[in-house]
């Protein structure tokens, strides 16, 4: 039994957690932690098959957020169509700056990530750390904005490799 409290997302409510995708919520529990009763979220995350607990008050730091509106996706997808511009460092570190873009959970910054990993594999093979990266991001990517455009995965993973060739 939840308490009546104001809660951020509701049941059934599609939600973004960073690095894992899409997720919605299936409950919203209160459990009781050090015997003070604490409200969670409880997450189905389909692309991992998992499900997470979240406590509603830590549900902003986490960086569970809402998915973005059609026009941020569209935009997001747009974005990758721009001129792309090499980022001139080692591997590793170009592999921190990616992960640090996609723990940020903007849909702009994994746009991004996509973008600047695909334009470098077309110049050289990527290291097996950054291709799973690159396959990350891409799976995120795809996966918010099939929601929030309201279109089929394969519709949006091929709207992102035509905008991708521009």
């Amino acid at each position: 039994m939840t308490s009546e409290i104001d809660t951020q997302f509701k049941i059934g409510e599609h939600v973004v957690y960073p690095l894992q995708g899409v997720g919605v919520i299936k409950d919203i529990r209160e459990r009781i932690v050090r015997n003070n009763p604490v409200l969670y979220y409880v997450i189905y995350i389909d692309m991992s098959d998992m499900t997470v607990s979240i406590p509603v008050e830590k549900v902003a730091e986490s960086g569970v957020r809402a998915i973005v509106s059609e026009e941020d996706a569209l935009k997001a997808l747009d974005s990758i169509s721009n001129k792309y511009e090499p980022v001139s460092v080692d591997w590793k570190a170009r592999y921190q700056m990616n992960v640090d873009l996609i723990k940020e959970g903007s849909i702009f910054s994994i746009a991004k990530v996509v973008q600047g990993l695909y334009h470098r594999s077309k110049v050289k093979e990527l290291p097996v750390q950054e291709r799973k990266l690159y396959d990350n991001a891409l799976s995120l990517l795809i996966d918010e904005c099939s929601y929030a455009i309201k279109k089929d995965k394969k519709e949006i993973e091929k709207t992102i490799f035509t905008h991708l060739e521009k």
